[in-house]
């Protein structure tokens, strides 16, 4: 069966169900939506029910909401229309609900009302009524000369029997011949002071409770307003103008329209509070009065009464107020019924994708290894597509998981740090000291246009001692990076199986211990191999020396025939050369050590880069293809892992999470079949 979810088809078959809409009054005042009456009876006859028969198309969507809420489809975020009864206490709230139920509720001091009471009221055509109580899973069968009793052990069970207040609904379904077709919710009666040993925050107990119920928009609020009083200043009235200012799903029942009849015509037409669904002004049942005498009382009153007899027929009455309440609880079914289809439907589907994507419940040895391989193999995907390929798909907006471009960023950062070093050390004011002191000491007994190799061996040592330490640190960063990257991908695919992170964890861990371990001694080997010898093939070398010679004749001009203290040498830009004039035997010798020294750096510095690069890449690589699924495998389910046996023990967290998706796709989809039903029904009423 498909749910009929198109809203305006289906409110528009909602509309040819025959109920006249809101009205204004000559005085320009918005009367509350009233169905058509039934002339064959007199709403203050005797065997009149309050609201003629046209409920019987009425009932059975307000038996889809009742089944809704049975079901307690609420706590899946789903809003039910709500009547909902709010009043300040001794605001005659308990005698309207009397009235309309035509039954006796607990009467006393202080706070009667204790917890939300669903107060279902269903028009039943044999003599003998039906009443009982629902609440902590159970139905409690109860009288109309025993209701009032039940109610408050319910009470006491639900909410203790002191005067704490609860949160949890009790319910009392009334079937009865005569009363309306009604659903509503009464709540506690608002209070500032406790007394009678009621808790010292009863107000803010109250108020949450209250504003809980009244918040959704979805919700109608009956207002119970007592004419002795100055209806701006009713707590109701300030709480329903927080969620619902504007008065538009707001209807006033003004109770004790007999004790302060004077200006109650001036309070309901100026509506000073905005109720935007009207007011309706009553006289409850005073002492022994049968329901039906109270009725012909009220009949009475404001047709005889003085100034009460003034008010518009169509605002007063305890009938009125119920065949407005059952149209407006109609015309909220109707305008809320095809959201609630939606959002079901939204939420069983949400919540059928994420079962999905859960893991499937592991009952063997067998299902353990599978889900195990797959585990790795879908990690070991994540792998090859952040390191290798550069891909990042699966993490589009997280930088730190595109690892190739990040690991090309601290390579960089690596050459420009090896630079920048390199530059330091050539200092200005220096210029070729170092050299000349190496080459007076390198002196031997030859020829003296011959450069000494060791010379030169010294300097290179030198400077490869000044530079050891960042390769070394860069090895550390990056393997502390990637290290980070493998434990996020890990942990992002064993995410459903705890019992598997921590053996994954270590492995991964014990894994990059290993790789780091040799890239660092790789690179404290490939240093050492800088220090011992000077050799490449590279013709660079060559050509980028033979350049810098170029300058030596000009360099040497400067230095033997000019006074000034400086020179201008392309590859290092101004240098001081007037120290050296006391050292010109050795100055040709050293600026030839100084530009070779220049070129082969350059080469030192590219082969450095290079190595860690290349070196770097190959581990990660040898990771992904080699390294991480033995390791993870060798950990979980080598002789003392007992990985797969753990795996078939689901966690604690996983296991709740599953109960709590079926037991709420179990729910929606009963809620889809309700609903379902009153959207046949509807279709066949429209036809």
């Amino acid at each position: 069966m498909s749910v009929y979810s198109d809203s305006s088809r289906f409110s528009d078959r909602m509309g040819r169900l025959s109920f006249k809409t809101a009205e204004s009054s000559s005085n320009g005042h918005i009367r509350a939506a009233t169905p058509e009456p039934s002339p064959a009876i007199s709403i203050y006859d005797d065997a009149a029910p309050l609201v003629s028969t046209y409920n019987d198309r009425i009932r059975p969507l307000l038996d889809a909401i009742d089944k809704l809420r049975h079901l307690k489809v609420m706590k899946e975020g789903i809003e039910l229309p709500t009547i909902v009864v709010v009043g300040d206490q001794s605001s005659g709230k308990s005698s309207v609900l009397e009235s309309l139920a035509g039954i006796s509720l607990p009467r006393g001091q202080g706070i009667c009302t204790r917890v939300p009471l669903i107060m279902r009221l269903q028009h039943h055509p044999t003599i003998d009524p039906e009443l009982h109580l629902e609440y902590h899973g159970k139905i409690v069968h109860t009288d109309e000369t025993y209701v009032s009793e039940d109610i408050i052990t319910a009470t006491d069970e639900i909410a203790g029997n002191k005067k704490e207040i609860s949160n949890t609904p009790l319910t009392l379904v009334v079937k009865k011949r005569g009363v309306p077709d009604l659903t509503m919710v009464d709540l506690p009666g608002i209070t500032r002071v406790p007394v009678h040993g009621q808790p010292e925050d009863i107000y803010e107990q109250i108020s949450g409770i209250i504003m809980e119920y009244i918040q959704p928009k979805e919700s109608i609020i009956l207002n119970v307003l007592s004419a002795t009083v100055d209806f701006p200043t009713c707590e109701s009235i300030r709480m329903s103008r927080r969620v619902d200012p504007t008065g538009e799903r707001t209807l006033a029942v003004v109770t004790k329209s007999d004790k302060a009849p004077e200006g109650l015509l001036d309070k309901v037409t100026a509506d000073d509070v905005n109720i935007g669904l009207g007011y309706v002004c009553v006289r409850n049942r005073i002492g022994d009065e049968s329901y039906e005498e109270a009725r012909k009382e009220e009949a009475k009153l404001f047709q005889t009464h003085p100034l009460l007899s003034e008010i518009d027929k169509s605002i007063v009455g305890i009938p009125v107020l119920a065949r407005n309440l059952v149209q407006i609880q109609a015309n909220s079914i109707s305008r809320c019924l095809p959201d609630i289809v939606k959002k079901i439907n939204d939420k069983l589907n949400q919540n059928m994708s994420e079962l999905k994507k859960m893991p499937n419940h592991l009952s063997s040895v067998a299902d353990a290894l599978t889900a195990f391989m797959g585990i790795l193999g879908s990690a070991k995907e994540s792998f090859r597509k952040i390191f290798i390929r550069g891909e990042f798909d699966e993490y589009p907006n997280d930088k730190e998981m595109h690892c190739t471009a990040r690991l090309a960023e601290m390579l960089n950062e690596l050459s420009k740090e090896l630079q920048l070093k390199c530059e330091n050390n050539d200092s200005g004011d220096e210029f070729l000291m170092e050299e000349i002191k190496v080459l007076e000491e390198a002196i031997g007994i030859g020829l003296p246009n011959f450069l000494p190799r060791t010379a030169f061996l010294t300097i290179l040592q030198g400077k490869v001692g000044e530079i050891a330490s960042i390769p070394v640190e860069f090895v550390q960063k990056a393997w502390k990076y990637i290290e980070k990257v493998v434990l996020d991908v890990l942990m992002h695919h064993c995410e459903n199986y705890p019992q598997l992170q921590s053996s994954t964890r270590r492995a991964a861990q014990n894994l990059i211990a290993k790789l780091k371990e040799q890239s660092l001694e790789r690179v404290m080997e490939t240093v050492e191999m800088e220090q011992l010898t000077d050799y490449t093939c590279n013709p660079e070398y060559m050509s980028s020396w033979s350049q810098l010679m170029i300058q030596e004749e000009a360099f040497m001009r400067v230095l033997k025939h000019s006074d000034s203290p400086g020179a201008i040498l392309g590859c290092l830009g101004t240098v001081q050369i007037g120290h050296l004039r006391k050292h010109m035997g050795m100055v040709q010798q050293a600026f030839d050590l100084r530009m070779r020294m220049t070129a082969y750096w350059k080469i030192v510095h590219q082969r450095l880069v290079d190595c860690l690069g290349l070196h770097l890449l190959y581990s990660v690589k040898n990771l992904v293809n080699k390294g991480i699924d033995r390791e993870i495998a060798n950990e979980f389910m080598g002789p003392h892992g007992g990985g797969l046996e753990r795996m078939l023990e689901e966690s604690p967290s996983v296991a709740s999470k599953r109960q709590r998706l079926n037991q709420s796709i179990k729910v929606l989809r009963e809620s889809k079949d309700v609903v379902a039903d009153i959207s046949d029904r509807i279709t066949a009423y429209a036809n």
